[in-house]
């Protein structure tokens, strides 16, 4: 019996192979061994809850890049935004994530509110 060490998808393990005798007329690479499972199917996500009709994106429209909770929205209806400026702040999964503002400009609506759901894409605001 021979000890020999594997790494397969960074994980090592020990593995004894037993020699039967003659000479090794051909080897099936360890790859070949190896099947990696194919990647799941991602989950469509959960719709937000609304009372109406969601807005469109469009051009100078912030957009929640990820799911998660409305903790503050940081402008109000005519307030002068930079490019680059924290305009809301999400929580997904114990962590604030903020929100830039994608243009400058004046922020035109407030789609959403402190404590709102979103889903990635809604619409938070628009700047014009």
């Amino acid at each position: 019996m021979k000890k020999f060490n594997i790494k397969v998808d960074g994980v090592m393990h020990e593995v004894e192979v037993e020699e039967v005798g003659g000479s090794i007329v051909s080897a099936t690479p360890v790859a070949a061994l190896v099947s990696t499972p194919a990647p799941a199917p991602k989950a469509a996500p959960a719709p937000a809850a609304s009372s109406g009709p969601k807005p469109s994106a469009g051009a100078s429209s912030v957009v929640a890049p990820l799911q998660g909770t409305v903790q503050t929205i940081k402008v109000k209806v005519g307030d002068s935004v930079n490019s680059g400026d924290v305009v809301a702040v999400i929580e997904a999964m114990k962590m604030e994530n903020d929100i830039p503002a994608n243009a400058s400009g004046t922020v035109k609506a407030i789609h959403v509110s402190a404590g709102a759901k979103v889903a990635a894409g809604d619409v938070l605001l628009d700047i014009g």
